[in-house]
């Protein structure tokens, strides 16, 4: 059974930057494109970033272009969502997962969920 694990995440003033990493067992990530998804309280899941399984192709909501960018590293069947700059709309539970596509239904595995919280 696929499983997507999560590390990162934090509590972090406005300006500062994180590194989410998703990792899987079994090796999934490295053939299939991954996105990453938040969700903040109240609100539905949106797509954040996604990245093609090469890696060659990235996509950004506009909210985070030139500050966040998604990362793979197939050797270790891990993918990374580095977030700089970071700002307290930003804040919520971030997913990573295995799909294609902008909508959560365009995806089959998810990782567990990892909580950003940054404070202005």
């Amino acid at each position: 059974q696929v499983q997507l694990v999560q590390s990162g995440g934090g509590l972090v003033q406005a300006g500062a930057s994180l590194r989410l990493s998703c990792a899987a067992s079994g090796r999934i990530l490295n053939s299939h494109a991954v996105g990453w998804f938040r969700q903040a309280p109240g609100k539905a899941r949106e797509f954040v970033a996604g990245i093609a399984w090469s890696g060659l192709n990235t996509f950004y909501t506009n909210s985070v272009k030139d500050r966040f960018t998604v990362l793979r590293d197939n050797a270790k069947d891990t993918v990374y969502l580095q977030m700089n700059s970071l700002k307290p709309e930003d804040t919520g539970v971030y997913y990573c997962a295995v799909g294609r596509g902008s909508r959560p239904d365009g995806y089959d595995y998810w990782g567990q969920g990892t909580q950003v919280t940054v404070s202005s």
